[in-house]
C-alpha cells in the first residue's frame, strides 16, 4: 500500500471528521474515493482505526474506575482499623502522614484521569440524533461518526441515530448509498416501511414512487417489513442482487444486476433498465433546474432502457424524441414530454 495514499486517507478523514467541507472540498473527495478501489479500502481502513482507538479510550475508562474502586475499598477498610490523630498545626507532620502525600497525589490525578475518560465514555454512549438533507441538484457524501461513508441522492434526507447498542439510520425521503464500516454495534436503514438489515456490506437503498429498491453491491442484506408480525425476512439479497418491494402488497421482485451500474449515480449518470418513463423523469428533475413534465399515462408508464448523464438534458431530449411513441417540447424551465397518441 503507497504511504501517499495512506497519508491522504488520513487527511480526508479528519476533514470528514471535523465537518464542513466546501462543496468544491466534497467534489474533490468524491474525485479521489472513486478514482482508485484501493483509495476506498485504505479510507476505511483509517476509519476503523480510529473506531478501535475510540474503543481502547472507553476499555481505558472502564479500567481507571475499577481500579480507584478498589483503592477506596481498600482505603476504607484500612481506616477503621487504624485511626490517626491530626497534628497541631505548628508541629510537624507525623513520617506516617508524609509518606501518604504522594499517595493522594497520585489518587488525584487518577481520579482526574477518571473524569475525563467518564465523560469521553458519556459522550460516546449518549444516544445521538443528526439529519442530514441534499437539497435540489447537490448531491453530497458525508461521513458518518461511526467512519460509514454516505452518498446522499439530491432531493433526500437522512435521520442517523447512533446509540451503544445500535446503529438506525431512517431513509424519509430520496435515495442513499451506505459504505459500512466495521463496528460491533449492529446497524439498520429503514426506509418505506421497510427495516434493512446490514450484514457487513456496501448497498443502497430508494424510494420510488410505487416500491423502494434496494441494491447489493458488496456484501449481503435481509430485508424485513416494520410490521410488529414479521417473522421473516422479505428478502435475502447478496453482492449483484437488486429487489423491488411494492409499498402496498409487500411483493419483493429480486434481479441480478452490474455492480457498476448500481453505483453509476455516485457519479452523476442515470441507468434506467426497463423503468417507467415516469420514474425515469424523477432522476433527471432531482439533478437538473429545467424539469421533465410527462403529460399523459400513456408516456409516463412506457417502459425504457438506457444510461445518461444526469445533467446532460441535451442527450435526454435526443433519446426521448428516437422513441417513435414520443414526443418532446421545450418551453421555459421546462421539458415537456406526450406520447404521440395525444
Amino acid at each position: 500500500m503507497s504511504a501517499r495514499i495512506t497519508r491522504e486517507a488520513a487527511q480526508w478523514h479528519a476533514l470528514q471528521r471535523e465537518g464542513n467541507l466546501s462543496a468544491g472540498q466534497q467534489a474533490q473527495f468524491m474525485e479521489w474515493l472513486l478514482t482508485s478501489p484501493v483509495h476506498l479500502r485504505e479510507y476505511l481502513a483509517t476509519g476503523r482505526i480510529a473506531g478501535e482507538l475510540g474503543e481502547a479510550l472507553r476499555d481505558m475508562a472502564i479500567d481507571l474506575e475499577a481500579l480507584l474502586a478498589a483503592d477506596r475499598t481498600r482505603r476504607d477498610a484500612s481506616n477503621q482499623s487504624n485511626v490517626i490523630a491530626l497534628p497541631l498545626p505548628a508541629s510537624p507532620a507525623p513520617a506516617s502522614v508524609r509518606r501518604r502525600i504522594p499517595h493522594a497525589r497520585a489518587l488525584g490525578i487518577a481520579l482526574a484521569a477518571s473524569v475525563a475518560c467518564i465523560a469521553l465514555a458519556v459522550q460516546w454512549a449518549w444516544p445521538r440524533s443528526t439529519t442530514y438533507v441534499a437539497g435540489h441538484a447537490a448531491p453530497r457524501t458525508l461521513e458518518l461518526a461511526d467512519a460509514t461513508v454516505v452518498h446522499l441522492n439530491a432531493e433526500s434526507e437522512l435521520s442517523v441515530r447512533f446509540d451503544p447498542f445500535g446503529r438506525r439510520l431512517t431513509l424519509k425521503r430520496g435515495q442513499a448509498s451506505f459504505v459500512v464500516a466495521k463496528d460491533p454495534r449492529p446497524l439498520q436503514v429503514y426506509a418505506g416501511g421497510l427495516r434493512v438489515q446490514d450484514i457487513g456490506t456496501v448497498f443502497d437503498v430508494s424510494l420510488r414512487r410505487t416500491q423502494a429498491r434496494i441494491d447489493v453491491v458488496e456484501g449481503r442484506v435481509r430485508v424485513w417489513s416494520q410490521a410488529r408480525d414479521a417473522t421473516r425476512p422479505l428478502a435475502e439479497l447478496s453482492a449483484g442482487q437488486r429487489a423491488r418491494i411494492d409499498y402496498a402488497s409487500r411483493h419483493a421482485d429480486i434481479s441480478t444486476e452490474n455492480a457498476a451500474t448500481m453505483t453509476a449515480w455516485w457519479r452523476q449518470r442515470i441507468v434506467f433498465h426497463d423503468e417507467p418513463l415516469g420514474e425515469v423523469a424523477d432522476q433527471f428533475n432531482r439533478l437538473n433546474l429545467t424539469q421533465l413534465q410527462i403529460e399523459d399515462a400513456t408516456a409516463a408508464a412506457l417502459r425504457l432502457t438506457g444510461n445518461l448523464r444526469g445533467n446532460d438534458l441535451g442527450a435526454l431530449r435526443a433519446f426521448l424524441d428516437s422513441q417513435p411513441g414520443l414526443q418532446t417540447h421545450a418551453g421555459s424551465g421546462v421539458l415537456r414530454v406526450r406520447s404521440r397518441a395525444h
